[in-house]
């Protein structure tokens, strides 16, 4: 076990190393574990599993890619070379539920993988928090940090279209008394981020205006001062919308586990 931040994280083999095993696996993804803004969304999440005592662990410097980049890029090759390398290391520890805040992770996890023999019951961290919610392990209190703040939820194209995950990230913000607000395009019609299909790793081709700085106007008109993302790769579109539109002082993007740790005072 780790200790980072004041935070308890315990590291798969060495549960495995006292024949012990975790209720859930964290996998922490590439842009948790690297992305200094999305790092916060790693420890937010991670302070809100300490609290209630669920039994967790990560892989810690045993986690690859999941190799969805390489393949949303072209390249089968060296998808199928990280998918079964992760397979292997996934299968040695028995591991059976996984847990992610990354949408790409999710959906390549769970619907990929199994074409290659990886067979998990995979959860997305805001479906986990909203069962959580559900299951009284997670109380909001009346009158809290959220309470009547306009806030607004952009939809992964990886979480709703693909997966059909609209209701558990709107649910946790009605949960925190939030003035929800939704976009023109919301929920099946939602507008991409711009970052899928690995464009978050090349620069934007010729065009009259960059699909985030489109999908950040959508949100700032709703008026909300908050945009609440459910992806790495959405938060980074997100963010440098706002920075683009020049409202870095009105208006923050947070992820749905950062909304609910701040809402239990973690």
């Amino acid at each position: 076990m780790v200790k980072t931040q004041k935070m308890n994280v315990p590291i798969m083999a060495e549960l495995a190393a006292k024949n012990e095993s975790p209720e859930i696996l964290f996998w922490v993804g590439c842009a948790g574990s690297f992305d200094d803004r999305y790092k916060k969304v790693t420890r937010a999440f991670i302070k809100i599993l300490n609290k209630l005592k669920i039994s967790f662990a990560v892989l810690g410097t045993e986690e690859s890619c999941t190799g969805d980049p390489a393949r949303r890029a072209g390249n089968e090759y060296l998808y199928q070379m990280q998918a079964m390398s992760n397979i292997q290391v996934l299968d040695g520890y028995s591991i059976k539920k996984i847990v992610t805040a990354c949408p790409h992770c999710f959906n390549t996890l769970k619907n990929e993988y199994p074409d290659l023999g990886g067979n998990y019951d995979v959860i997305h961290h805001s479906v986990f928090l909203q069962q959580l919610i559900d299951e009284g392990k997670i109380k909001v209190k009346e009158g809290g940090s959220f309470k009547g703040k306009k806030i607004t939820y952009h939809d992964s194209c990886f979480l709703g279209r693909a997966n059909g995950i609209y209701e558990a990230p709107r649910k946790i913000l009605k949960e925190m008394d939030a003035d929800l607000v939704e976009m023109k395009n919301c929920r099946s019609k939602g507008l991409c981020c711009g970052a899928g299909g690995a464009q978050m790793f090349k620069e934007a081709e010729p065009g009259a205006e960059e699909i985030n700085d489109k999908r950040t106007a959508e949100a700032l008109e709703t008026g909300a001062s908050i945009i609440a993302s459910a992806c790495p790769f959405c938060m980074t579109m997100l963010s440098d919308g706002i920075k683009n539109k020049e409202k870095e002082s009105q208006v923050v993007v947070k992820d749905i586990a950062e909304i609910v740790a701040e809402s239990q005072n973690l």
